[in-house]
């Protein structure tokens, strides 16, 4: 899932402007970098249903690093292993600044509301798009060496899990928004597709 562009102070100094646009460059980099390796839509592996893990090993572990660090150079707030090409049930997520990654997750309980908000998704470049989900949930899963864990989120945090946890079964967000914002978004990805099969 993608973050909201972030707002950035410019500072009153000629030095401290150039340093500042330096670092906006290298960020700005990191991120294309990041996002040419995140499947984009139209690659089959974002359609397929993960299958579950059941080795906890090294290689596992390093997978999850390397999702971890891909979603911070792509500014995003959630990754699955579907959009890095990986038909395994798990993704990486932050919270409260913390990284997090649950494995084979379920969600066991979802309650409260149905709130419509804008998701976008590293996966759909620049589309937004409206999509209803509950405002609680209560999911349980693995970490990544095999423990469980349990987190009852809601809000924002409730709606990313929800995100990662459609990736894993194959559902875009295009698959969760009304037909006109479907239709619109289309309209923006299918040029992207075209050029994409070359």
């Amino acid at each position: 899932m993608s973050t909201h562009d972030h707002e950035h102070d410019h500072g009153a100094t000629d030095e401290g402007t150039e340093e500042e646009a330096r670092r906006d460059a290298e960020r700005e980099l990191r991120k294309r970098i990041a996002l040419s390796q995140v499947r984009q839509y139209g690659d089959p592996v974002l359609r397929m249903r993960a299958n579950e893990v059941e080795v906890f090993d090294a290689e596992l572990e390093r997978l999850v690093e390397r999702m971890t660090a891909l979603m911070h150079d792509a500014e995003g707030v959630g990754l699955a292993a579907t959009q890095v090409g990986v038909a395994r049930r798990f993704f990486v997520f932050e919270h409260d600044g913390v990284d997090c990654v649950l494995v084979n997750p379920v969600i066991t309980k979802s309650d409260g509301e149905s709130e419509l908000d804008e998701e976008g998704c590293l996966s759909l470049g620049t589309v937004r798009v409206p999509v209803e989900r509950v405002t609680e949930v209560v999911i349980e899963g693995k970490d990544a060496t095999g423990a469980d864990v349990r987190y009852e989120f809601e809000g924002m945090p409730a709606r990313i899990v929800q995100h990662e946890l459609d990736h894993l079964d194959g559902v875009l967000i295009l698959d969760r928004t009304d037909p006109a914002s479907r239709k619109e978004a289309l309209a923006k990805l299918r040029p992207r597709l075209l050029l994409s099969t070359r």
